[in-house]
């Protein structure tokens, strides 16, 4: 596998060090180059902007705008861009979500390390990639519509509703989304309409039991 990866130029983006490392060592093992990392997703856009980078390797879950926003962000501002989305949690939702923003790829953070190559090696050539573990269930919702009370909300609304189900506040998430309190309450709003949710406490338990947020 030493070759495979020759002559990409990545971005890692993931809050972990650590991770990152583990990243960084499989791939420079592979033969790419790990040209930037971030630890948020406004930092990989910042570091996009700066260099000529093939593949985007990036977290969903990251502080302040999280992994979601910023591929939006990203797509909106470099169409070319290639970005291979990672998370820790394994349901059908955040993958969908993923490829409608435009992700190129997506895979859960417990795979192997043969199959991480993999999926950057696809990326890398601008196909396609979905974890095969993830692959039969995604097409399950795809097929299911709106199998998910999630699958209601717009791409903006699910992006809050992942930040507020965190923990965070209205304007913690404001100030990181450049938004006001107020817009990001009537997302809120909204949010516990499509979803029928009363409180904070509701909003969190339904993201657990998801598996869209860590318990």
């Amino acid at each position: 596998m030493s070759s495979n990866l020759t002559g990409l130029k990545v971005l890692l983006a993931d809050d972990h060090a650590v991770v990152r490392l583990g990243y960084r060592l499989l791939l420079e093992g592979a033969g790419a180059t790990v040209a930037a990392e971030a630890a948020s997703g406004e930092q990989a856009l910042r570091q996009y902007a700066d260099g000529a980078i093939d593949v985007v390797i990036m977290d969903v879950s990251m502080p302040g705008i999280g992994g979601l926003a910023a591929l939006e962000r990203l797509r909106a501002r470099h169409p070319e861009s290639r970005a291979l989305m990672l998370s820790a949690h394994h349901d059908a939702v955040i993958p969908v979500r993923a490829f409608k923003l435009g992700a190129l790829g997506y895979l859960c953070k417990r795979c192997t390390p043969e199959e991480f190559l993999k999926a950057v090696r696809q990326v890398g050539r601008d196909q396609r990639y979905l974890d095969p573990e993830l692959a039969q269930e995604v097409a399950l919702a795809q097929l299911a519509g709106s199998a998910h009370p999630a699958e209601t909300l717009s791409d903006k609304e699910f992006e809050v509703f992942l930040q507020l189900a965190a923990g965070r506040s209205v304007n913690e998430v404001a100030q990181d989304f450049h938004l006001s309190p107020s817009t990001i309450g009537t997302h809120l709003y909204h949010i516990k309409q499509k979803l029928n949710l009363h409180n904070a406490a509701e909003m969190a338990l339904l993201a657990v039991r998801s598996g869209l947020v860590e318990a």
